[in-house]
């Protein structure tokens, strides 16, 4: 299908038109922004308290000085706000695909790879606003960040929730029926937040398992978490920003195949094939 004919105005007003409506839906779906923060919040708030004099952080980067474990595990939790944003995002798809509103989006004029792009950026901006809410909160319950820190860890947000997101997309594309969400998400979120450096220091979870850290080094969330935590602190973590990157070209580039009906998954997932 040729798009020449597509003036900047159109590709505008579609990229507008699907933020807006996941805007929309996002608005009148109220629980899936108090569902995005409790997570966070109760690890915050209840078991970070627990821990706060259990387990401390020695001077490491991007701090330097001690810090207090609920300053630690702040980075980690936004990214918790992203990844479970991005999975929303997958089940968005998919439900999209069951009642056939998604088959209607993608039969428009535009290109596919922009629609699944622009479907990619708006729920990132969503995710965005909902970190953004969580770190006030965290201001208010007593943990100060750097006040510049709060704009430069926009871009790592911004490419680590792509990342998170483009990863959700490619699973919608293997998810056959809405049903299977729920054990798609117990297999891919908890193992991929519980295995990272969110909640622990990687260099504790040497002493404890070197084995654990070998995993963890291989998660891409450790290194979205550690881009946000370095750029919280005015700092810019190269190896993490090159495989956050890197991660997130894959994971689109994924999704623009699987979602392509001349060679993608989802081509079989219509036909009933196992997924």
């Amino acid at each position: 299908m040729q798009h020449i004919g597509i003036s900047a105005a159109g590709w505008l007003r579609c990229l507008a038109g699907i933020v807006r409506r996941e805007a929309l839906r996002f608005i009148h779906q109220r629980g899936r922004f108090f569902s995005a923060l409790v997570r966070p919040l109760v690890w915050l708030a209840i078991f970070a308290a627990g821990f706060r004099f259990v387990l401390g952080v020695s001077i490491s980067p991007p701090y330097d000085t001690y810090v207090l474990y609920e300053v630690y595990i702040v980075p980690g939790l936004a990214g918790m706000v992203l990844l479970f944003q991005g999975m929303q995002s997958s089940l968005s798809m998919v439900y999209d695909r069951e009642v056939g509103s998604m088959r209607v989006l993608l039969t428009s004029p535009m290109p596919r790879w922009f629609l699944l792009i622009c479907k990619l950026l708006s729920s990132t901006l969503l995710s965005l606003a909902q970190v953004y809410v969580f770190l006030l909160i965290a201001w208010l319950y007593g943990i100060k960040l750097p006040p510049m820190g709060y704009l430069q860890v926009l871009p790592a947000l911004l490419i680590s929730g792509m990342m998170l997101g483009g990863l959700g997309l490619l699973l919608s594309s293997m998810i056959k029926q809405l049903e299977n969400f729920a054990g798609v998400m117990n297999f891919i979120i908890f193992p991929m937040f519980f295995t990272s450096s969110a909640l622990y220091p990687l260099w504790k979870v040497e002493e404890a398992s070197p084995i654990l850290r070998d995993i963890c080094g291989f998660n891409p969330f450790t290194y979205a978490v550690e881009l946000v935590r370095f750029a919280l602190y005015g700092q810019f973590e190269s190896m993490s920003a090159l495989v956050v990157t890197a991660c997130t070209i894959v994971f689109v580039a994924g999704a623009i195949i699987a979602y392509d009906p001349s060679k993608g998954i989802i081509t079989r997932v219509r036909a009933g094939a196992p997924a």
